[in-house]
C-alpha cells in the first residue's frame, strides 16, 4: 500500500508548473505589498519553505514553520525553522507580530483549529495574511464540474471562499481587510497561452473582480476592552490641567469692616 502524498507537497509541486508560477508571481507581489509596512520583532510563515513570502518585511526575525524540516538550501532562506503542525504552533500566546498562511486552510483537515491557533499566538494588533484558491472562479468551477479532469491538486471541499473566511475571522474578533483577487486567465497549462490571456487581468478586475483564481486577505487581531495607557506622569499632568480653578468670591464690606 503506497503512502498518500500530503496535500501541501502536491501543491508545492504544482507551483513548479507554468500555471503554478503564474499564481505564485501574483501572490508574491500581494504579500510583498501587505507585509512591507508591518512592524514588530517576530514574523513566521507556515508552509512552503522554498517560497519566502516575508522577504519584503523588515522585522529582525523571520522564521518558517512546517511539518517536515526543509533542505539546507531552503532552510538558508530563514533565520529559524520549526517542525510543527499549523494547528499546534509551539509558540507562547501573544508572541508573534506577523503570521503568513499561504494556502494553509487548503492543506489541513482542521482549518478552524489553524485559525484559532493563529489568533492565540498573535500579539494584540498583530497581523495575519492568508491566501487561497477561489472556488467560484473559472479554475474552481473546473474542479467542481463532474467528468472534467481536476485542475488543482486539491479536492473541491478543501477550498475556502473569501466571504466564508472573512466570517471566520470576524468571529475571532479580527479586523478584516477587503481582500484582493487575481489571476483571471482561463485554465491553461502552458506559459504561452497564459501570456496570451494576460489582458484578462485588467478586464477581470474591472468586470468580474470576485472571479480571480486566487485571493489574498489580511486581518488585524483586536482585543476587546484593550486601552492604550500612557506614562503615569502624563496622566497626572492631565489631571492637574483639568482640575477646576479656584473661585474668587467678592464680598462687600459689612458693618464694622473696611
Amino acid at each position: 500500500m503506497t503512502e498518500e502524498t500530503p496535500p501541501i507537497v502536491e501543491l508545492a509541486e504544482w507551483f513548479q508548473t507554468p500555471p503554478g508560477q503564474y499564481v505564485l508571481a501574483w501572490e508574491r507581489s500581494q504579500f510583498d505589498a501587505i507585509v512591507a509596512d508591518v512592524f514588530g520583532y517576530y514574523a513566521w510563515q507556515v508552509g512552503f519553505a522554498e517560497f519566502n513570502l516575508l522577504q519584503a518585511n523588515r522585522m529582525p526575525f523571520k522564521g518558517w514553520v512546517g511539518t517536515q524540516m526543509p533542505g539546507p538550501e531552503q532552510a538558508a532562506l530563514w533565520q529559524g525553522c520549526v517542525v510543527a503542525r499549523p494547528d499546534a504552533l509551539p509558540f507562547e500566546s501573544q508572541s508573534v507580530d506577523l503570521l503568513v498562511l499561504p494556502h494553509a486552510f487548503e492543506c489541513t483537515d482542521s482549518p478552524h483549529d489553524v485559525l484559532r491557533e493563529a489568533e492565540r499566538v498573535l500579539v494584540p494588533e498583530g497581523r495575519v495574511v492568508i491566501s487561497g484558491f477561489n472556488p467560484w472562479s473559472l479554475w474552481g468551477a473546473r474542479n467542481w464540474t463532474p467528468g472534467m479532469e481536476p485542475w488543482l491538486p486539491l479536492p473541491p471541499s478543501a477550498q475556502v471562499s473569501l466571504p466564508r473566511l472573512k466570517d471566520w475571522l470576524k468571529l475571532m474578533s479580527f479586523n478584516v481587510g477587503s481582500g484582493r483577487f487575481g489571476c483571471y486567465a482561463p485554465a491553461c497549462r502552458t506559459e504561452k497561452w497564459l501570456q496570451r490571456w494576460q489582458f484578462m487581468e485588467t478586464y477581470g478586475q474591472r468586470w468580474w473582480a470576485v472571479g480571480g483564481a486566487v485571493y489574498v486577505v489580511s486581518a488585524v487581531k483586536r482585543v476587546a476592552g484593550m486601552r492604550l495607557v500612557g506614562p503615569a506622569w502624563k496622566s497626572a499632568k492631565r489631571r492637574r490641567r483639568t482640575r477646576a480653578a479656584p473661585v474668587v468670591v467678592n464680598r462687600e464690606a459689612g458693618p464694622g469692616k473696611t
